[in-house]
């Protein structure tokens, strides 16, 4: 699977918006329970978390526009007002300042009863089309970098008890999300509490706009 651009889930994924490109969330194959091909696990530096964007003004978007915030935040900014007013998610919640969505915030909104079909782009896709500025907004990413936190994040799952989380691949270039081998006829209960804890435990391994990838 081609990475696009945007940071994306945990538990929620890509895969239920058709026909229209899926956030780099979108958990791609991986080779199985011993690891998908690619490369060893490396050193990985500690990025810091952004800080907490402001709080959320209901169903409108951020309150206020940090100052010096790039075309990214912007977009994205714009499709999280879009889900607040159309997408049927008013409390959606705001991106990060450093212009990534807050998945923890977002898949606890998809997590629950009802609330997860529309969360990527919104009831009937609705904020697709700002869905896809904000993946065409997203800056450069480093993907030797990307590669690395996702493998180190894949063998976290599985030592937390996620045996079949594959390995992320590198294809073109480009690191492919790990995850579960068959995203179409899934293995793994991302539902389960296992699952769960074991997304807890690992959360810390994957940067900055990769925590909905895998």
């Amino acid at each position: 699977m081609k990475r696009t651009n945007l940071g994306a889930s945990a538990g929620v994924r890509l895969v239920g918006l058709a026909a229209v490109p899926v956030l780099v969330l979108c958990g791609a194959c991986g080779s199985g329970d011993d690891g998908g091909s690619g490369k060893q696990d490396g050193a990985i530096a500690d990025v810091p978390d952004a800080p907490a964007a402001s709080a959320s003004n209901g169903e409108g978007g951020p309150s206020t526009r940090p100052a010096g915030k790039s075309a990214f935040y912007d977009a994205q900014t714009r499709y999280v007002q879009c889900m607040r007013a159309k997408g049927g998610y008013k409390d959606f919640p705001d991106p990060k300042l450093s212009g990534y969505l807050d998945w923890a915030k977002v898949n606890a909104i998809g997590a629950q009863p009802g609330r997860n079909d529309g969360i990527k782009g919104g009831r009937n896709g609705v904020c697709v089309t700002e869905l896809q500025a904000a993946m065409n907004a997203e800056p450069k990413r480093d993907e030797q970098k990307a590669y690395e936190s996702m493998l180190a994040h894949a063998q976290c799952m599985r030592d937390h008890g996620v045996a079949k989380f594959a390995n992320p691949t590198m294809s073109g270039g480009n690191a492919q999300p790990g995850g579960d081998p068959d995203p179409v006829s899934r293995s793994i209960d991302t539902e389960s509490p296992s699952y769960k804890q074991a997304r807890k435990a690992c959360e810390s391994k994957l940067l900055d706009g990769l925590d909905g990838m895998q």
